[in-house]
């Protein structure tokens, strides 16, 4: 196993507390009428049997839904992006974070989680409860086809083909690392969210080369900005922060 430039000692360092501001006013929130809508028509769209659901980000290491089975999967023509801007959540107004989403080109390589039979759409309702809250954000939820060793399938993909307003593309992994170095809200710190992903991603034996760049850029971000910190390397296999 690789050993981890990010050690969950860095991490703490980036840790403090922010008040949750709230929805940003600036965005048409959804309502019940409107989840329940969405949820039938990518019902509507779904293939037929099994509900799958493709993480590459936060839904690998706290999906916040139960799953009956589990396994690697690509996504091609996408990749792995530092691109959503964040004033909530692990951002602030004063320090804005970034989150990932799934930029074109290349490949993603993650994990497809297959959901409990059930009503579709009370399940995707309750996925799109947890990952979007506005109007704008609905063009992101997609039906992404994905590769895996059984063959193609499609799985429903979030903060895919983000674009417009809220989004910084196509950034250096240079100014992301100073970013997350620094960013926090009420529910964690960028620099937390990369160790997380970074590290389950290991456990899954998945290599992203940007990924593992960027942790290495942010490791010494922090320990440039708390002067040198004496952690050692961790092991990937070290209990994560959650």
């Amino acid at each position: 196993m690789r050993q981890m430039s990010l050690t969950s000692e860095l991490v703490a360092l980036c840790h403090r507390e922010e008040a949750d501001p709230g929805p940003d006013g600036s965005w048409m929130q959804l309502n019940d009428d409107d989840f329940r809508i969405l949820a039938l028509r990518l019902s509507d769209e779904a293939d037929e049997g099994p509900l799958w659901v493709f993480a590459y980000g936060s839904l690998i290491w706290k999906p916040a839904f139960e799953s009956v089975e589990r396994q690697r999967a690509t996504a091609y023509g996408w990749h792995r992006s530092f691109c959503l801007d964040m004033v909530r959540w692990r951002g602030s107004v004063a320090q804005p974070g970034l989150m990932l989403a799934l930029e074109r080109g290349g490949r993603c390589d993650g994990v497809i989680y297959c959901l409990p039979d059930g009503e579709k759409p009370a399940q995707i309702e309750r996925l799109l409860r947890r990952e979007i809250d506005d109007h704008e954000s609905i063009g992101s939820v997609r039906w992404v086809p994905v590769r895996t060793a059984q063959g193609t399938l499609r799985a429903l993909g979030f903060w895919v083909g983000v674009t417009g307003r809220g989004t910084s593309l196509n950034q250096p992994l240079e100014t992301v690392a100073r970013v997350l170095a620094r960013a926090c809200g009420h529910v964690g710190s960028g620099a937390e969210y990369l160790y997380n992903t970074v590290s389950h991603l290991e456990e899954f034996g998945i290599r992203d080369r940007n990924l593992w760049r960027l942790q290495l850029l942010v490791a010494d971000e922090i320990r440039s900005i708390h002067g040198h910190v004496e952690t050692g390397a961790q092991s990937v296999s070290a209990v994560p922060i959650t």
